[in-house]
């Protein structure tokens, strides 16, 4: 058997062809399995050239092809016949295979993205489709109210600035507007005399006053009703106390930024309907949240400041003095300052 003949039989074309004139009827031969008829006139015009590869790749040196080269010229052969075919008859030629380097790197092949891929879904297209209606928009889930960006603001409610003081304690007892409300016991609104000319200002609810859901109980309280006895003031007699907080923060921390800002309205609505004449800070937290600033207790005691257009005087929380009893004096300094400022500002004399 002729050379070319070996290598088309090994390719698996010798059934597509024939030689010139070896078929009747005009020169046409069927073409095994289901391909379209070939003139074989076109028939010897390619297989010149198929042969001369073929033959070129089986003569390599060494002998016989190595496997890649095999494969090579068996996937050129049967592209250029299918070519032929394709001009012959005018079929329409299919797409060729991808190589496996193509296959490897086709997105659709390349298996799903990692979860954390976001650009990925991103690029992703949608399939096409036929535009729908828009959807009625559905309702916003009720979202927890301590989130900053859609709790409802204190403003959309009814004003605290116009509450009378009933109103405001139970808008205080039900308050919901940070995130202290969801572990308190009690909220601690204020106690004492409600037209009182002093008005002492703690920082924020301790775990005796959240369970008693009232200002300065326990040891500090105590402290504080003897240092108000020096001054010749009592609880609850021309004397008012609240806190800048009125839930306890958890483990008795300081209040975050936020939690300030949401009570502050309560306690400037306090302020405005108590209407003092003095204002005692009583800590470092609460003197920085009234004054609007960080400075350190020690560089803030000694003035008279302002709040809501009240003089205020700062000095230690009663706590503080229980664990540094050598400062109690300057506590009582502050104390004197504060009864000063009070005489000038009432018309008492001295």
């Amino acid at each position: 058997m002729p050379l070319n003949e070996i290598a088309l039989e090994e390719l698996g074309l010798t059934p597509r062809w024939a030689r010139k004139g070896a078929a009747g009827n005009g020169g046409r031969q069927a073409v095994e399995g289901g391909v379209a008829s070939v003139d074989s006139d076109a028939a010897s015009v390619a297989t010149p050239a198929l042969v001369e590869n073929v033959t070129r790749t089986a003569a390599a040196p060494g002998g016989a092809p190595d496997a890649r080269s095999a494969r090579t010229s068996q996937r050129d052969a049967a592209n250029a016949v299918a070519r032929e075919e394709a001009r012959v008859t005018g079929a329409q030629m299919p797409p060729p295979p991808p190589s496996p380097a193509t296959a490897a790197s086709d997105p659709a092949d390349s298996g799903p993205p990692p979860d954390d891929d976001f650009a990925w879904f991103d690029a992703a297209s949608a399939p096409a489709a036929e535009a729908a209606p828009p959807a009625e928009a559905a309702p916003a889930a009720e979202a927890a109210p301590f989130i900053e960006d859609v709790a409802e603001p204190l403003a959309a409610r009814s004003p605290i600035a116009t509450l009378d003081w009933d109103a405001l304690a139970e808008r205080v007892a039900s308050c919901t507007d940070c995130r202290l409300c969801e572990r308190r016991t009690n909220t601690v609104f204020g106690v004492g005399d409600r037209a009182a000319e002093w008005m002492l200002i703690g920082e924020a609810p301790g775990e005796n006053e959240d369970r008693v859901g009232e200002p300065f109980v326990g040891q500090a309280g105590r402290l504080l009703d003897n240092m108000l006895r020096a001054l010749t003031l009592a609880r609850g007699e021309n004397v008012y106390i609240a806190n800048v907080i009125k839930c306890r923060p958890p483990g008795n921390r300081n209040p975050e930024p936020d939690e300030v800002a949401r009570c502050e309205p309560y306690l400037q609505r306090q302020v405005q309907l108590v209407k003092p004449k003095i204002i005692v800070a009583l800590g470092r937290f609460a003197a920085q949240s009234l004054l609007k600033t960080t400075d350190s207790i020690a560089s803030l005691r000694g003035r008279v400041h302002e709040y809501e257009g009240v003089p205020v005087i700062v000095t230690y929380h009663p706590a503080y003095l229980l664990r540094s009893l050598h400062d109690k004096s300057k506590a009582w300094t502050d104390l004197c300052l504060a009864r000063d400022t009070w005489r000038a500002a009432s018309g008492h004399g001295r």
